[in-house]
């Protein structure tokens, strides 16, 4: 009886399907008898594809969007959920980019590199349950790397019609991070991909790497003191945390899913060096206090705010992120680092696992072979690959690696950079030539640039608004 009634179920939601194509081909079948172009009737014409707003925006067609997505692609009768997807369109013949962020979407109109290397038109998406595009019921086993990368590939199938030319992914942190995932399991989808600042955890309990890291990034001088400043900070744990509490009373903020103050306030403190070298650079070491011992309370308080932010740990910093958490403990890997400058009596619990930031009533269960099975398909398959990191980024400590099976593939890193790095921070001729195969990824590399790395430029010209080329700042210990 159950199988009867979840094989009618499924019958169902294929009929709706079906209805619902008929209806989207029959308007554009309508559109094109009329003559009609306008590509928001185009896109809204894609089945379970819905309108929330077009924003103005010169040169382009702006628009915020829901597409209909299964919970579960392996089964979709099991239900539906919107999507949230932006289109930033300049023009059906040109490539397109396909961005994410890993994270919630942007619903201002913004341009990332590679859009402005090929002139491009953007599609960036949601990842999904990050709010609004979260199911309800949430069906938290449902949040995984294969559900993400199906869900791009949808949307790519739903807007390839409407862009036929040549499409790029790319992302930033664990956007590079999805990116990878997804020319992993659809390696036919995409015609290059960009990654920018990915981390590769592929053993999640050995974690040498990032201690060796910061045992040698930047100055000795810039290092002492951001490590003063951090003993500092837990040396002066109880009046600082008197500090917090009253803080976190002024605002609202509670520690229920941490499992307390105490435990919030090492986690931020913990995160501060690695903040620093994820957010700033060397000429931002004049900004941290010099003589860490002889600091106020204020100025030690006041540093490690402004680099890790004492909003981080509480039950609403958290909230927001509780989806990369889930992710970071199942599968994604979470870094762990020692703190040999610090006497152990300091410190009470040292990294705490993803598991402490996600609330107890989603249960978690990691899965140690699905980094290592990404990484092996990389260092192997990867073609039509580009992976740019940052050389003063922690979260470069970990990068993905090219093996003799990658064709036209490359890893590069930026000096001097953070988790910032792109493209236009490379040494010159690394910029060039990546530069020159994203254009030719794309289909739109000139015989010129072809014959001659050195001539590849970006295609449209350095937009103030569009292109942001800053950071997308997020609280420390997340890519």
């Amino acid at each position: 009886m159950r199988k009867s009634l979840r094989w009618l179920l499924a019958l169902a939601v294929l009929i709706g399907t079906l209805s619902t194509a008929g209806t989207a081909t029959a308007t554009a079948r309508s559109a094109a008898t009329t003559g009609s172009t306008d590509i928001k009737e185009q896109l809204l014409a894609i089945p379970g594809m819905s309108l929330v707003e077009e924003k103005p925006y010169t040169g382009y067609r702006f628009f915020v969007l829901t597409y209909t997505q299964p919970v579960d692609h392996r089964n979709p009768a099991k239900g539906t959920f919107q999507q949230r997807i932006t289109v930033l369109h300049k023009d059906v013949s040109r490539p397109t980019v396909f961005y994410t962020g890993g994270y919630n979407v942007s619903t201002t109109p913004s341009r990332r590199e590679p859009t402005q290397i090929v002139d491009g038109n953007q599609v960036s998406m949601e990842y999904r349950f990050f709010t609004p595009s979260r199911p309800s019921p949430a069906d938290w086993s449902k949040l995984d790397i294969w559900q993400a990368a199906s869900d791009q590939h949808r949307i790519f199938q739903a807007l390839k019609k409407i862009y036929p030319a040549n499409w790029i992914a790319t992302g930033g942190s664990k956007g590079g991070m999805t990116a990878t995932y997804y020319e992993r399991f659809y390696p036919r989808d995409m015609d290059g991909v960009v990654a920018y600042v990915a981390p590769n955890d592929v053993v999640n309990n050995e974690d040498s790497a990032y201690d060796r890291f910061f045992a040698a990034v930047g100055t000795k001088e810039c290092r002492d003191r951001l490590n003063a400043v951090q003993r500092e900070a837990l040396v002066r744990r109880q009046p600082l945390e008197r500090t917090y509490a009253a803080h976190a009373a002024d605002n609202g903020y509670t520690f229920a899913t941490i499992g307390g103050l105490d435990r919030a306030y090492e986690a931020v403190v913990l995160d501060y060096v690695w903040g620093f070298w994820q957010y700033s650079g060397l000429p931002d070491c004049d900004t941290v206090p010099a003589d860490a011992k002889n600091a106020t309370d204020q100025e030690i308080w006041d540093s490690v705010d402004t680099i890790s932010g004492f909003s981080a740990y509480t039950d609403q910093g958290l909230e927001t992120y509780t989806p990369y958490y889930y992710q970071a403990g199942t599968q994604l890997g979470a870094p762990t680092i020692h703190f040999p400058y610090i006497e152990k009596k300091y410190i009470k619990y040292g990294y705490q696992p993803p598991r402490n930031f996600v609330p107890r009533s989603i249960p978690m269960t990691f899965q140690p072979n699905v980094m290592r099975d990404v990484d092996t398909w990389v260092r192997h398959n990867a073609t039509h690959m580009l992976f740019v990191y940052g050389q003063n980024d922690p979260w470069g400590a970990e990068p993905f690696h090219l093996g003799k099976g990658a064709r036209d593939s490359y890893v590069f890193t930026a000096p001097g950079m953070n988790h910032g790095a792109n493209v236009a921070g490379l040494v010159a001729d690394e910029k060039t030539l990546a530069t020159a195969r994203i254009l030719d990824w794309a289909g739109v590399a000139s015989t010129a640039v072809r014959a001659d790395p050195s001539a590849a430029e970006p295609l449209a010209r350095y937009d103030a608004r569009l292109d942001v080329r800053d950071v997308e700042r997020e609280p420390a210990l997340r890519p």
